[in-house]
């Protein structure tokens, strides 16, 4: 199974007005999303994305995932034909849909669940941290009881649900990252992906970094893997732990720097772990 990344026009309710604006200090969404869809239709979207991954593996199946900014900010109606529009495409077998958790109402969640009768749907909520402080630092607009909230709801309607945080935000120390694992280890959750706090260019933070005020870990590789040991420790062994790093582009990466692909810091991490 393979994802393919869908941008469906969507914007995010931390920068529209509906809950905030400007959005997380650290967001410059095409540091994570660089390929926008471009103004092609969701099947035009899937198309490409198939024929960069078929030459490879022709027996490849796909998920739809809607990564870019909030993927459930829209109208109810205008989500359903976006969804159904990808699980309509040829190979495709799911959805993954990544979102906020103070935008999943329970007309939502009802609609998924149909869905989820006869193909695969995942949500993923970014939930960044359980810390409130932190997340009023970094302007997430919403409260860590919100992601709680969310994450009970949706597995109440037989949806998998994965979690999204990341490690060093600004004022957090490894103790407080630690409690916030132990918040994932109370909740229904099927998978988490953690990363480094990235400074990347065009973002409050890195205008706070660059005087000097962000206040965040300063990470070395030897740190950050000590830190991702602890993590698979501490999290409970049913979560399925689906990356520790992300990799912004190096054009628009501030810090940290540290020259490694993801496929190496994991053989890093799987030694580390073996140690």
């Amino acid at each position: 199974m393979q994802k393919i990344t869908i941008d469906g026009g969507f914007s995010c309710p931390n920068r529209d007005g509906t809950v905030g604006r400007g959005g997380c200090i650290y967001c410059n969404n095409s540091s994570f999303s660089p390929d926008k869809g471009g103004g092609k239709s969701i099947a035009e979207q899937i198309e490409f994305g198939k024929s960069f991954f078929a030459r490879k593996y022709p027996d490849m199946r796909y998920i739809a995932y809607f990564q870019s900014y909030t993927g459930t900010h829209a109208p109810l109606a205008t989500l359903i034909d976006l969804y159904s529009e990808a699980l309509r495409q040829p190979e495709v077998d799911g959805l993954i849909i990544g979102t906020r958790p103070d935008c999943m109402p329970d007309n939502l969640l009802k609609e998924l669940a149909e869905i989820r009768k006869n193909a695969f749907v995942m949500v993923e909520y970014g939930a960044e941290s359980f810390h409130d402080s932190t997340l009023q630092r970094i302007n997430r607009c919403h409260t860590a009881a919100q992601t709680i909230d969310a994450v009970e709801r949706t597995k109440a309607a037989g949806i998998e649900t994965g979690l999204h945080l990341i490690n060093g935000l600004p004022g957090e120390h490894e103790d407080m990252i630690l409690e916030s694992v132990d918040v994932v280890n109370s909740l229904p959750v099927d998978v988490v992906k953690f990363h480094q706090m990235q400074v990347v260019k065009g973002t409050v933070l890195a205008r706070q970094w660059q005087r000097g005020e962000a206040d965040i870990m300063n990470f070395s590789v030897d740190d950050y893997l000590a830190l991702c040991v602890k993590i698979v420790k501490a999290l409970r062994k049913d979560i399925a732990i689906e990356r520790f790093v992300s990799q912004s582009p190096a054009d628009m990466l501030l810090h940290p720097k540290w020259g490694l692909k993801n496929y190496e810091f994991t053989g890093k991490l799987n030694s580390a772990l073996r140690k």
